[in-house]
């Protein structure tokens, strides 16, 4: 059947199409793949959707995604057609309101939305989860994770310096898509963790930061290697150590995985272990991040503590990340060697997972 789109036309000469685009604010600074009536066309024919179908309204600028819409973005992304599935149900995610697609978007943090899929289409689509996955190589990973930043982009009209108030942004606004390493996690995949079934294909959509490296080497117990990772997460200058919406993640490698699991520790006494031994002493936050930033954040518990030690600073306590060890999110990813990752989130902000369908 015929796929009538509704997108307005602009004729431009191939020469001149990718300085038009970038003069105009389209792009991410990258070449783009021209979205012909045809490619879009083609791209559509990876869904069963109605291309007319909308999605929802995205914030800043609250442009109406269609399924169209979508798609457009997703072929100047590169994304082939079995691609926009995912890219889909990533914008469903996004724009739940728990995830705060607006904070995100016009926040001077350096936020992006990092996907994570998980199950049978991660491996259909061959999206990376070993080696390098946060990195370059798999196309799956690339185009997915850039289709949904010009979404944000053309869409949500987050333009750079305008609605995107970034104060630095990073390498991960650029596209941020990897899939859990689920054939060498020892625990159940985060998925099945979040409520679906092992053989559902989903996405989770987190407003993070770019990965920061935990190297241990040395470690060969998990007390060992758990320490050095929440030694890790234990700083001041993230934003989880100010907003206890939701807590930081910590991507295990699957050495470090392994070495964990082999002592006979599940991934709810790896959260146990981190929430309470990431927690930060309160004399390492200047006193005026306690006054100006703390005090208005956390709950009352935590501010009549804080209290007593702006009195008296020989009472000491730590401060957690997040309100409670089920809100320290531990997934596997990577490829061989003893390295993790430990990613900050955006604070305000939660974690939200939807199914991927046709």
């Amino acid at each position: 059947m015929a796929v009538e789109l509704k997108s307005n036309r602009l004729e431009v000469d191939d020469a001149t199409l990718d300085e038009l685009f970038y003069e105009r604010g389209w792009t991410d600074g990258l070449p783009i793949v021209p979205p012909t009536p045809e490619r879009v066309t083609q791209a559509l024919r990876g869904t069963s959707r109605d291309p007319s179908a909308v999605i929802g309204p995205v914030p800043p600028k609250m442009g109406v995604a269609t399924v169209e819409k979508i798609a457009v973005n997703a072929v100047m992304a590169g994304c082939l057609p079995q691609h926009l599935p995912v890219v889909i149900a990533a914008v469903e995610a996004m724009l739940a309101p728990e995830f705060n697609l607006g904070g995100c978007q016009a926040t001077t943090h350096p936020v992006a939305p990092l996907l994570v899929v998980n199950g049978p289409i991660a491996e259909a689509l061959e999206i990376g989860c070993g080696h390098n996955c946060f990195g370059q190589g798999p196309r799956a990973n690339a185009v997915i994770g850039r289709a949904i930043r010009l979404v944000l982009l053309n869409i949500g009209g987050a333009v750079p310096g305008k609605l995107d108030h970034a104060t630095q942004g990073s390498p991960a606004k650029y596209a941020y898509c990897v899939a859990e390493n689920e054939r060498q996690s020892p625990w159940e995949p985060l998925h099945v963790e979040r409520g679906y079934d092992r053989s559902a294909s989903t996405v989770t959509v987190i407003g993070a930061e770019a990965p920061h490296n935990i190297n241990d080497h040395g470690s060969y117990t998990a007390p060992g290697l758990l320490k050095t990772i929440a030694e890790t997460l234990c700083q001041p200058g993230s934003n989880n150590a100010y907003m206890q919406h939701d807590g930081p993640w910590i991507v295990i490698g699957p050495e470090h995985a392994a070495t964990i699991a082999g002592d006979g520790w599940s991934k709810q006494q790896v959260k146990e272990y981190l929430y309470e031994h990431s927690q930060i002493p309160i004399e390492r936050y200047s006193r005026e991040n306690i006054e100006q930033m703390l005090m208005s954040r956390w709950n009352g518990d935590v501010q009549a503590r804080a209290r007593r030690w702006l009195k008296d600073a020989a009472q000491t306590f730590r401060v957690p990340l997040c309100t409670r060890a089920e809100d320290m999110h531990v997934m596997v990813a990577g490829g061989a060697g003893k390295h993790s990752l430990f990613i900050p989130t955006f604070g305000a902000t939660v974690a939200v997972t939807r199914p991927v369908t046709q």
